[in-house]
């Protein structure tokens, strides 16, 4: 199948091939409706500063699908925390239909593209949620329910976890990505980890295909129940992180 005005497409299916991950055509129509849709959002609001399609194959969508390298999801159920323009939740559902996925962001607007994108796409198996992280941490629907926890938001590891961590089953995991070298980070995250019951199992330190650009994957293991009393309320996790 030709992809017409995407002559890139060949780029990006050498980047999946790196990645062991093979598409149907209908897939890699899925993503390019799902960059037309971000790129027409993008021009009422800020979904994201990245717009060009060869640029956003790479660093979106190849960038968010490179988990596969320490993790290929299967049935997971899996939540994406601060899931912003849907990354990497939307790419792994595209590649995984077989996902149950939650994206969960603060912004309403954010989750009316959202919801938009899963429409269009004729996603199944994946809801957009509107709230904060430390509520729905708290409620029991969501609290500890999942087998993987993703984020690609820009936070401290120390603060990122414990937003993240309470959603995860015992025995599930936390998989956060990271632009760079973070060993300073996870050295720092230690003890919030230990507090919520959790410990570092792996790093992925790896440059994006045919790039200098450093990516991380860092692989956090669910060891125990967090206590009750995380995640806190009212952005503590940010001001004041364990």
């Amino acid at each position: 199948m030709e992809f017409r005005g995407y002559p890139e497409i060949g780029q990006f299916k050498k980047g999946l091939k790196s990645l062991e991950i093979n598409l149907s055509d209908l897939q890699i129509q899925q993503f390019i409706e799902y960059y037309e849709l971000m790129v027409q959002w993008n021009e009422v609001m800020n979904l994201t500063s990245i717009t060009s399609f060869p640029e956003v194959l790479l660093k979106h969508f190849i960038d968010s699908l490179s988990i596969v390298k320490v993790y290929r999801p299967t049935k997971d159920k899996i939540i994406d925390m601060g899931t912003g323009a849907g990354f990497p939740g939307i790419p792994l559902k595209i590649a995984f239909p077989e996902t149950e996925i939650v994206l969960l962001d603060s912004l309403n607007k954010r989750i009316l593209f959202l919801e938009e994108v899963i429409q269009k796409l004729n996603l199944k198996g994946i809801t957009a949620l509107h709230g904060r992280a430390e509520d729905y941490g708290r409620n029991i629907e969501y609290r500890g329910q999942f087998d993987l926890c993703v984020s690609r938001a820009v936070a401290r590891l120390s603060s990122l976890s414990e937003y993240c961590l309470p959603y995860v089953k015992k025995g599930g995991y936390f998989i956060s990505y990271k632009s760079g070298k973070v060993e300073e980070e996870l050295t720092t995250a230690k003890h919030a980890l230990e507090v919520l019951g959790a410990k570092e199992e792996n790093v992925c330190n790896f440059l994006l295909p045919g790039t200098d650009m450093e990516r991380s994957l860092i692989v956090i293991l669910k060891t125990e129940e967090t206590p009750d009393k995380y995640p806190r309320n009212a952005g503590k996790p940010t001001k004041a992180p364990l």
